[in-house]
């Protein structure tokens, strides 16, 4: 499994994936402060540019030791961040990690998260040697349901009053993909 994700950068049909960069903390805070973007999120919107700031040193220090992948999403041809998306809770023992992603909310429904997390699943499968993958999302974030489903996630279960976020209690699905059923879509 990889160690370090500092010069990690990949690549899709549409878009590039990179490590965060100082200058993308007001994109950072775009996406974060919006509450369309954050109603799913298990944080409330932010309403200052200094948790960007903090998220952005927070990635580089975790990415160049290993502990977790965020990349941020740009159009090719470029370098405005319009998204995000990670890998987290890594469990290098037993092969496993959890997905996590956001995306502006002017670019929903045109298919970039999707493309961009198949290329991350293709690098946490082939790269990392990732057994399986999770995701957690809000049972009402239909959106993200289907996108997970469309990448071959299956539901796996549900957990009572999970979250609470801005005094909101919240339940949460589970999801799980396994290296061998990525595989076998991706023949």
């Amino acid at each position: 499994m990889t160690n370090t994700f500092s010069a990690i950068s990949l690549s899709t049909e549409r878009l590039t994936l990179r490590p965060l960069w100082e200058a993308d903390a007001q994109s950072v805070y775009a996406i974060r402060s919006d509450p369309q973007v954050m109603r799913y999120h298990s944080s409330a919107p932010w309403t200052s540019i200094n948790p960007a700031i903090a998220l952005i040193a927070r990635d580089t220090a975790a990415m160049a030791s290993g502990e977790y992948l965020r990349l941020g999403l740009t159009i090719v041809g470029n370098t405005t961040l319009i998204g995000s998306c990670c890998l987290f809770d890594l469990d290098r023992e037993n092969r496993r990690g959890e997905i996590g992603y956001e995306l502006h909310r002017s670019y929903w429904g045109r298919g970039y998260m999707h493309e961009a997390l198949q290329a991350l699943l293709d690098f946490a499968f082939s790269t990392m040697l990732l057994n399986r993958i999770e995701a957690d999302i809000h049972p009402d974030n239909l959106a993200s349901a289907r996108t997970l489903e469309r990448l071959g996630f299956q539901r796996e279960g549900f957990l009572r009053e999970r979250w609470i976020v801005d005094g909101e209690i919240s339940d949460t699905v589970l999801y799980g993909l396994l290296q061998r059923e990525w595989a076998s879509r991706r023949r």
